[in-house]
């Protein structure tokens, strides 16, 4: 479904995304982007992938945390719920890169292995039976040197993801953006660059269809709480978005698909066997749209977003035919 992006003022300023390209940890920076003949024949389509796993995180948050964090204050605490796990150890990451300590809230669901991660990037890690969100903002309200981080909502973290719009438009020769949707700050902060620079190109959020909120809010016009029925695809599972989300992808996003598990896990198989790349779920969004012809145009770019893969928990959802 199709709506044409509303006019508003964006907050989201092309300026900082260009200073971001040059104060981003280069761990993060100039991933590699290149269309792999064997995926594109599989496809019918030829189709340019960017590769966002293979760094510190194994995932692209560390773009939007790392020039977050750095205007935090010295001796500050950088606090953040994480639903999906990435973005809390992008903090953390970051936090531990500017000496400041982290702490992180998440939900008792989350895998072992990704609060490992994160401790092992220095956070202390709150594990909530509740709501880990209020949780947080509870935690941060506590002290004056505790900040609060949101991804979503912070636009510094949407500018941060811009720079792989700048990355992406020097090589360009792509007409349709598709790209995986939680929270929103990745979409609408490579949107933004990509809108100013390419205003031809479609962009296409890809949301899970068991985690729909932010999709179906883009739809309405406002703020929807649609509490997700699973978290297969933990990375863009949310159960309510924020205003600034909506208000921006309604300006910059063309058009929001739906994608079922089962989809991500068969994309999830191809980019293994195409690229040599395992994505968790969420970072195969955009290659299972493709694969199931819910997305127009010839020459797409996606994003393979995160790798942080908990392997026991797939294995059980991946195909026998496909062991």
């Amino acid at each position: 479904m199709d709506t044409p992006p509303v006019e508003a003022d964006i907050d989201i300023d092309l300026d900082r995304i260009t200073e971001a390209a040059t104060v981003i940890d280069p761990a993060f920076l100039n991933t590699p982007q290149y269309v792999d003949e064997q995926l594109s024949a599989r496809l019918g389509r030829r189709l340019m992938v960017k590769v966002e796993t293979l760094n510190p995180l194994r995932s692209f948050k560390g773009r939007g945390a790392t020039f977050h964090v750095r205007q935090l204050p010295v001796g500050s605490t950088a606090v953040c719920a994480s639903g999906g796990g990435n973005f809390g150890q992008a903090i953390a990451y970051a936090a531990a890169g500017r000496g400041l300590n982290a702490a992180v809230f998440v939900p008792a669901t989350m895998s072992r292995v990704k609060v490992e991660r994160m401790e092992s990037f220095g956070a202390r890690v709150h594990v909530v039976d509740g709501d880990h969100q209020q949780a947080a903002r509870t935690f941060a309200d506590s002290a004056p040197e505790r900040v609060m981080v949101e991804d979503g909502r912070d636009v510094r973290v949407a500018e941060g993801a811009g720079t792989i719009g700048l990355e992406l438009t020097r090589e360009g020769g792509f007409d349709t953006l598709v790209l995986p949707v939680g929270d929103g700050a990745l979409i609408t902060g490579v949107a933004r660059w990509v809108k100013a620079h390419e205003p031809d190109v479609r962009v296409v959020g890809v949301g899970a269809a068991a985690a729909p909120a932010l999709v179906e809010s883009w739809r309405a016009g406002e703020v929807m709480r649609i509490e997700p029925r699973n978290a297969f695809a933990a990375g863009i599972s949310i159960g309510r978005p924020y205003p600034e989300a909506v208000l921006r992808t309604r300006a910059l996003v063309d058009d929001m698909v739906l994608v079922e598990d089962d989809e991500l896990v068969a994309a999830m198989h191809l980019a293994a066997t195409t690229l040599g790349v395992l994505p968790e779920p969420a970072g195969a969004a955009g290659i299972a749209a493709v694969a199931g012809n819910h997305v127009s145009g010839e020459r797409i770019a996606t994003v393979i977003t995160g790798a942080n893969a908990d392997l026991e928990l797939y294995a059980d959802a991946w195909p026998r035919s496909h062991a």
